[in-house]
């Protein structure tokens, strides 16, 4: 598929998720994601307004949905999401409703496989349950705990070869990437980049990030929409 940049909204009012969409999509990114903090602040009112005000983005809702999978991917599709996030770490049903629920209600699926104790494994899964993207993921709290007790921080990028092998369908990779390892990620073969913490929200305070974020937002991309074609299509 074409090379994708994705902004996680990961702030906790409608206000300054919006301004902080029109910034981004004003400098090129292609996806609104609906961050989780988001979504708990302010509910399905958050994804109401940015289909308003975006009326043709797509727009990820980050449930990390564990249970109630199909009422919950109803609710976010309704509320005009494109894209909902469940969780691989659910039950197996969980997650084979949210896929049934994207069917029904024409949303694309895309599971985490954070927490996961074999990522490429679980990768596998997320095909097999039939999942339209994976999303590679290591946790903002495991990595701080990790970094805290002086262990090595462990990225995404250390399995993402091996992740993008074990599947047929797109792979994202988040958690704790700078803005120059996002947009490498494409060159490990994942089309969907995804920028959030540090570059454009201060992670520590759900709040948008100083300085020149747009100019910034600009340059990435186009670094990134100038690999084209990276993997597999996007699903039909």
């Amino acid at each position: 598929m074409r090379t994708i940049v994705q902004i996680s909204l990961d702030l906790t009012t409608i206000a300054d998720a919006l301004e902080t969409a029109e910034m981004a999509i004003g400098a090129g990114v292609d996806w609104l994601e609906a961050g989780t903090p988001l979504i708990i602040a302010e509910g399905m009112n958050s994804v109401r307004a940015l289909r308003k005000a975006f009326p043709e983005v797509p727009i990820v809702a980050d449930l990390k949905a564990m249970d109630g999978g199909w009422s919950e991917a109803k609710l976010v599709a309704k509320a005009g999401a494109t894209h909902v996030v469940v969780m691989e770490r659910a039950h197996k049903e969980t997650v084979q409703e949210v896929v049934r629920a994207g069917r029904d209600f024409g949303v694309k699926v895309m599971c985490d496989n954070m927490a996961a104790e074999d990522m490429v494994a679980a990768a596998a899964r997320i095909q097999e349950l039939g999942c339209d993207f994976v999303v590679h993921h290591i946790g903002y709290d495991h990595r701080r705990g990790i970094a805290a007790a002086g262990g090595p921080m462990p990225s995404p990028l250390d399995q993402l070869r091996e992740v993008v092998q074990a599947v047929s369908i797109p792979v994202q990779a988040v958690g704790g990437l700078s803005a120059e390892q996002a947009m490498r990620t494409p060159e490990y073969g994942a089309p969907l980049v995804v920028l959030g913490a540090p570059l454009v929200i201060e992670a520590h305070a759900f709040r948008a990030a100083g300085g020149d974020t747009e100019k910034q937002l600009r340059m990435i991309c186009e670094h990134v929409h100038a690999y084209g074609e990276v993997g597999p299509k996007e699903p039909g």
